[in-house]
């Protein structure tokens, strides 16, 4: 039930480090509700409770959708009917070995990809009636490696490190594309990298990370609330500071992709 006079954010990833970082900095503040888009229900109700109790906000809630089907996307965008001021796609996994959903998508493409770009557009509506709204995508300076022509290591040996660095260029690739697509719903979409922090997902890739998840969360944040960013779309941030991206100069490169990700969706 909403709360009145609040405004909503929607946030992915949120039972990992940096996602709950994000969330609580959200709901830290008293004029937002936060919904927090989860896959595993124990893990959603914990993370809720702990971030009423962090934040003294009771306006936090989860809703289970998996993020790597499209048909759990749309079950949940169908159903779901109210305004929608923030996305923060935040929602990724780095599996150390290639598995397929049963969708027959490669898991993490589907997840880390997709699911982002699925989502997105899925809630056009809701950010459009929460308009101006802001949608942020948490990618990376860790990127590259993207092949159009093998987006799920059908051909390619898989390797999750190369798997995950496609997933993030691809992030910013599409955010470009979204951002000239909504922009005319006075929604703006944006990228950042937000910061090395030890995590379930740094350690999948054998790192660990110097930050700290409140350090990780600051920039996706900023680009969610800050108003000297509140007409700013297509870019990508690190340190709360926009920073040229190579991949966004692709025109070639991310109209494929898109057609690509069409086909999927």
């Amino acid at each position: 039930m909403a709360m009145l006079g609040k405004r909503l954010a929607i946030v992915t990833g949120a039972t990992g480090a940096i996602g709950g970082a994000i969330a609580k900095a959200i709901a830290i503040e008293p004029d937002f509700e936060v919904l927090l888009l989860v896959r595993d229900e124990t893990k959603g109700q914990r993370t809720v409770q702990r971030l009423k109790n962090e934040t003294g906000n009771e306006g936090v809630n989860f809703a289970v959708v998996d993020l790597s089907l499209q048909q759990s996307i749309r079950e949940f965008a169908v159903q779901f009917d109210r305004p929608v001021q923030i996305l923060i796609n935040d929602a990724a996994i780095a599996p150390r070995s290639r598995h397929v959903t049963a969708e027959g998508r490669e898991l993490m493409f589907a997840t880390n990809v997709l699911g982002y770009y699925r989502l997105t557009l899925a809630l056009v509506t809701n950010l459009a009636q929460g308009a101006p709204a802001r949608v942020v995508n948490v990618a990376s300076y860790w990127a590259g490696d993207l092949d159009l022509d093998d987006l799920e290591f059908n051909r390619r040996p898989y390797n999750n490190d190369t798997a995950y660095r496609q997933s993030k260029q691809a992030n910013r690739m599409l955010t470009v594309a979204l951002a000239e697509r909504l922009h005319l719903h006075n929604i703006t979409v944006n990228a950042c990298h937000p910061g090395d922090v030890n995590s379930t997902l740094s350690n999948a890739l054998g790192f660990g990370g110097s930050e700290s998840p409140e350090t990780g969360a600051r920039t996706p944040v900023w680009l969610a609330k800050n108003d000297s960013v509140a007409t700013t779309t297509g870019k990508y941030f690190v340190g709360c500071k926009q920073e040229s991206c190579s991949f966004a100069r692709d025109r070639t490169g991310i109209e494929r992709l898109v057609a690509i990700c069409n086909q999927m969706s």
